[in-house]
């Protein structure tokens, strides 16, 4: 008598996770594309998200940390978001996900991650603005990149022996926490340095 083997369930709602805050990241990467190439074509041109002096985002598309790679930050985010959406699309069909996979996937996150981390510091520090579209792909970037970090391993997508897996598992149910504290990182940081909440209380 042979028996079939049962399928894991399908991660339901991890894909549709992952592909909500995919399709957010895109849509303000492709918003700032847009104000990009309206700046470029029309000098005079007053961006969408030029709110106020400090809730712009022309200084940021306009500055040398806005194109560090020679072209501007936000093709990467209109290609580079393409990717969770994919992976998200996949698990919904049942894809099943080798150890490379997981591992290439993580260090793309890994490099966004550290990518957004590195801009908020130059929006905050340097160049002294907060832009409303790249405060939206923070804001999908670290739940996207905590999260992605630590499922796999949690849930055994990616087998582990019993004691790593055991403490991925602990590790998981934290992310939130984990998220929530990034969050409030940025938000402390920024209004101790532009003191954002006076301006948005104005």
């Amino acid at each position: 008598m042979t028996t079939t083997p049962v399928r894991a369930p399908r991660p339901i709602g991890f894909a549709v996770f992952t592909i909500v805050l995919g399709a957010i990241g895109w849509f303000a990467a492709f918003e700032l594309l847009t104000e990009y190439i309206k700046t470029l074509q029309n000098p005079d041109y007053v961006p969408n998200c030029s709110v106020s002096i400090l809730v712009t985002c022309g200084p940021n598309m306009g500055s040398w940390q806005g194109s560090l790679f020679g072209f501007s930050n936000t093709i990467i985010g209109v290609s580079a978001f393409v990717a969770p959406i994919a992976v998200g699309v996949a698990l919904l069909a049942g894809a099943r996900f080798s150890r490379w996979f997981w591992t290439i996937y993580q260090i793309g996150l890994l490099g966004g991650f550290v990518f957004i981390c590195w801009l908020a510091v130059q929006s905050i520090f340097v160049l002294g603005t907060l832009c409303p579209w790249c405060m939206v792909v923070w804001t999908v970037m670290i739940p996207l990149f905590w999260t992605t970090l630590l499922r796999p391993y949690a849930v055994g997508d990616v087998v582990l022996a019993q004691r790593p897996a055991k403490i991925f598992r602990s590790l998981y149910s934290w992310t939130w926490v984990i998220v929530l504290f990034c969050y409030v990182i940025i938000a402390a940081v920024a209004q101790f340095q532009l003191n954002w909440l006076a301006e948005f209380s104005r």
